[in-house]
């Protein structure tokens, strides 16, 4: 995806747990973006038939498979927070067919530009290939443990070690073209992605 002109202008979103890219992405459709969502996709190839049950299970056994054929997210969960080479493992997996998966729809994406919802953009290394911008949703930490925690039963404690294993707020914020604010309200998010469609819009009908 590194050549521009065989793909359509890409926004990467990103930004920690609980920094609110889900509100942020569901804002940017709404106008008229193309979404690309990588979680969506993981959890198709992690469901029941998924394109990376069967490598799951062949790595890890049919412990981490649920009853119905999907991956055990919860017994995956515990594992790689236990066990940092599992998680390499399971990335080492699903991270090629995510990656292989999200330029297809890319590629095939219509609207005038396209936001690739990454949670982990950062942490991949080669984000500035895949994209023609990089927009961050940043929050102060402790709201986005007091999100997390409001829309899960995660404690504290689990929820500092899901943003242990990603990027620090410094870094996606140094790696950022454009922030989008959310320590405020829903509706000061919209004003601040309703700014950023109109540049990107015009910046994708620009491109040569």
């Amino acid at each position: 995806m590194s050549d521009s002109s065989l793909r359509p202008f890409i926004v990467g979103l990103t930004g920690g747990i609980g920094s609110g890219k889900s509100a942020a992405a569901e804002r940017f459709a709404a106008l008229g973006a193309s979404i690309v969502d990588t979680d969506r996709i993981a959890h198709a190839l992690t469901a029941a038939g998924g394109g990376a049950i069967e490598a799951i299970r062949r790595s890890f056994g049919d412990a981490l498979i649920a009853t119905d054929g999907s991956l055990d997210r919860a017994a995956m969960r515990a594992r790689v927070f236990a066990q940092p080479a599992a998680r390499q493992q399971l990335e080492a997996i699903l991270h090629p067919m995510i990656r292989d998966e999200s330029a297809r729809l890319c590629r095939s994406a219509g609207g005038p530009y396209v936001i690739l919802a990454v949670p982990l953009l950062v942490e991949s290394g080669n984000y500035r290939e895949r994209c023609d911008r990089i927009c961050v949703v940043d929050c102060p930490e402790a709201l986005q443990i007091e999100r997390v925690m409001g829309r899960s039963d995660l404690p504290a404690s689990q929820v500092r070690a899901i943003m242990a294993v990603q990027a620090s707020r410094a870094d996606r914020l140094a790696a950022a073209d454009d922030i989008i604010d959310n320590s405020g309200s829903l509706a000061a998010l919209q004003r601040q992605v309703d700014a950023l469609h109109s540049a990107y819009r015009a910046a994708a009908a620009a491109r040569p």
